[in-house]
């Protein structure tokens, strides 16, 4: 499976107004925790990797998921499409032990309050492939404010018309590709 995804900063309530304008449908307002660990034996940040651990929960609610992720180098150099890898986990903690007790390292983590909408393929109303995109609206603790937009695919061959619909929904949201950051929310968080 590859994850295409874009993002650029913007302002969220604009983008949320035109994302109701567009008829996309809101699907849930969330809180994340990612913790990111280092590996033993090779640098992620050299290889463009990542591994995390994502706890999950409605906003005013203890409750949660937790996920792990391996995310691999980027595929490309016009977007943060890569190759990913993601499960379940029935308790966060367990797992974050599981890993350091293998020598994996926390790095930080990455706090954000999220609200996802999908858009569907018949919306776009473009000439590239359609594909179902999720746009995340994200307020990133000590980060700032930024738009995803992305969809996932099963062949490497569909990465760059997946790109191409991700840059059309920018536009239709009134926002620029040109503007996209390549850098993850963790790299911005250990530059600020």
């Amino acid at each position: 499976m590859y994850e295409v995804e874009v993002k650029v900063p913007a302002d969220l309530e604009v983008v949320s107004d035109r994302l109701e304008a567009l008829g996309a449908s809101r699907e849930r307002a969330i809180v994340q925790a990612d913790t990111y660990y280092d590996a033993p034996h090779r640098e992620f940040a050299e290889t463009d990797e990542a591994l995390r651990i994502r706890r999950e929960s409605t906003f005013g609610s203890d409750v949660g998921v937790a996920r792990i992720t391996y995310k691999g180098p980027l595929l490309d150099d016009e977007s943060k499409s890569r190759e990913e890898f993601e499960t379940g986990v029935d308790d966060g903690e367990t797992m974050a032990a599981v890993l350091t007790n293998l020598g994996f390292d926390p790095a930080a983590t990455v706090r954000k309050e999220r609200e996802r909408y999908r858009l569907e393929p018949d919306t776009l109303e473009a000439e590239t492939p359609a594909y179902p995109y999720t746009i995340t609206l994200d307020a990133v603790e000590d980060v700032g404010e930024y738009v995803e937009v992305e969809t996932d695919v099963e062949r490497e061959a569909d990465l760059e018309p997946a790109r191409e619909g991700a840059y059309t929904v920018l536009e239709r949201l009134d926002l620029d590709p040109d503007d996209q950051l390549r850098t993850s929310y963790l790299g911005l968080l250990l530059d600020s």
